[in-house]
């Protein structure tokens, strides 16, 4: 019975026409890999070829062209910003200290894109300081019993320049108006002032009906 010996199968790595091959292989993987771009239902696609501006890409696969393109994506959805609290000096000289939150939609993804740097950072900023306008503005009793009013007028005040944007204001939530301590104190004092007062009158004013029944009595 004839033996048959195992020969293994011998490949040269050195073989200029395989390191090319492979090579080859691996850039047309990458190009395709980097001509393939998938965009989200809810986002668009700034695209930019060799950093000048292209087009949006929709939501879908797309295909750009590889290794000088970079895509930035924008969320259309409906999103909150946070305002931190506020200090501000109301018209009638009293500190007040106010937080908000500013719902925001992207509408139009090329001009967010390319008219502003960071729109969340500059939609915060802007409604920071119109924040403390708004409220250097008012009466220290308006801005603890209007703020149906402070926040239409802060979103008015949005309005115009986040339209450039490409941004709109879709609400602003003004969430707490705090007036300093000492102030706090001093109306807690006047409040309790008041009720002492009304006290005093009806008091007052039953000692007086109660003679009145005895007199007639």
């Amino acid at each position: 019975m004839e033996s048959f010996a195992f020969v293994p199968l011998q490949v040269d790595i050195g073989d200029p026409l395989l390191i090319v091959g492979a090579l080859a292989l691996v850039l047309v993987v990458a190009a395709v890999w980097s001509m393939v771009e998938i965009v989200d239902a809810y986002d668009r696609g700034a695209l930019t070829v060799f950093g000048e501006y292209r087009k949006l890409l929709e939501p879908g696969l797309n295909i750009v062209p590889p290794f000088v393109s970079r895509v930035y994506t924008f969320d259309m959805r409906t999103q909150t910003i946070d305002v931190p609290s506020q200090e501000a000096i109301t018209r009638d000289n009293s500190p007040v200290t106010a937080d908000a939150v500013v719902y925001i939609r992207v509408m139009d993804a090329k001009r967010a894109f390319l008219e502003v740097d960071d729109y969340k950072r500059a939609v915060s900023n802007l409604a920071q300081t119109t924040l403390r306008a708004v409220l250097g503005d008012m009466e220290l009793d308006d801005t603890l019993s209007r703020r149906e009013m402070i926040n239409a007028r802060i979103r008015e005040e949005l309005d115009e320049p986040t339209d450039e944007w490409g941004i709109r204001v879709e609400s602003v939530e003004v969430r707490e108006v705090t007036p300093s301590r000492d102030v706090k104190a001093a109306m807690e004092q006047q409040t309790s002032a008041e009720r002492k007062r009304r006290a005093m009158i009806l008091e007052a004013q039953g000692e007086r009906r109660s003679a009145v029944e005895k007199a007639e009595g």
